[in-house]
């Protein structure tokens, strides 16, 4: 049974070389975006410290420029892309964006903002966990002035930021694979690593291990299933904007891909451990949170 959801595409035009020129335009638009940061790095530094300077480097790169610099110019290529992917699903697709979010006439937006609500609460409620437990290695980072600049640019940016991922994997992705291969199982899977696959440039492979990358992947067939089963995009962009938008805020890092001047900073080791732990215990309970509020059925029809 075609999954609802996957099934809107058919609104528009579904030409196999039509995704195909609309994954170039993303990129293009991802890569227009990013030269402002380039600039800004050459003119900071010799252009034999640039051509030396490794990609995985963030310390470095984010010891260039204040925190809230880089972060606006690490957000800039996801507005390009997010702008580039507004462009080929309407002038390309000649599909409403609507269709490209949700199988109900409009976008609930009680959907998304039940979500953010739901896992924003307990990101917030994890980490302060870990600042009562770990007071030693998770200190008070506040400096009024800065973060109420991080404030600012994080609702605005950190959005745009989630939303570009969820449309273009859980929203793109998972219904050209859809349309594609007649089967609702092959775009959760393949959307599920490549998007785990998107993160393998981030640092925090490089300190926890290749290891992580279960725990992205694993993030990306929960939200591939949420959207499948409520067959909407919803609640996956409520999740993905609170999770990003929660750790900005309120914790930061001298290894991770987002170093903000949030609230507080950790020093701990990394353990991946304790990463994979709290996604096996967390999120097979907001998985039965969402079913048991939407009332999911047909599990294996729309997921198989």
């Amino acid at each position: 049974m075609e999954n609802k959801y996957i099934a809107q595409a058919n609104k528009g035009k579904t030409d196999a070389w039509r995704y195909v020129v609309g994954i170039v335009f993303v990129i293009v638009g991802c890569g227009l975006f990013s030269l402002p940061h380039s600039w800004a790095i050459r003119k900071k530094v010799s252009l034999e410290e640039v051509d030396s300077l490794r990609l995985d480097d963030i310390a470095y790169v984010f010891s260039l420029f204040d925190n809230n610099t880089t972060l606006v110019y690490i957000m800039l290529p996801f507005m390009g892309g997010l702008l580039a992917l507004c462009f080929i699903v309407y002038k390309l697709h000649r599909l409403s964006w609507i269709h490209l979010t949700t199988s109900r006439n409009q976008i609930d937006f009680k959907r998304i903002l039940f979500s953010f609500s739901v896992w924003g609460s307990i990101s917030a409620i994890v980490i302060l966990l870990g600042v009562f437990v770990s007071s030693e290695t998770l200190v008070l980072n506040f400096k009024a002035e800065k973060f109420a600049i991080l404030f600012i640019i994080a609702i605005v940016l950190v959005p745009i930021q989630t939303s570009f991922e969820e449309y273009v994997f859980r929203g793109y992705l998972m219904q050209g694979l859809g349309l594609v291969s007649k089967t609702n199982w092959f775009p959760l899977l393949i959307t599920s690593i490549t998007f785990g696959l998107m993160h393998l440039g981030n640092p925090e492979v490089g300190k926890l291990g290749n290891g992580i990358m279960v725990f992205y992947i694993g993030t990306g067939l929960l939200l591939g299933i949420i959207t499948l089963m409520d067959e909407g995009m919803e609640l996956s962009l409520g999740f993905h904007a609170a999770n990003n938008l929660v750790t900005a805020l309120l914790v930061t890092t001298d290894w991770t891909a987002f170093q903000t001047h949030a609230v507080f900073k950790d020093f701990s080791t990394p353990n991946l451990l304790a990463e994979l732990s709290v996604m096996a215990v967390l999120y097979p309970l907001l998985l039965l949170l969402f079913a048991k509020k939407y009332n999911w059925k047909n599990w294996k029809e729309k997921l198989i």
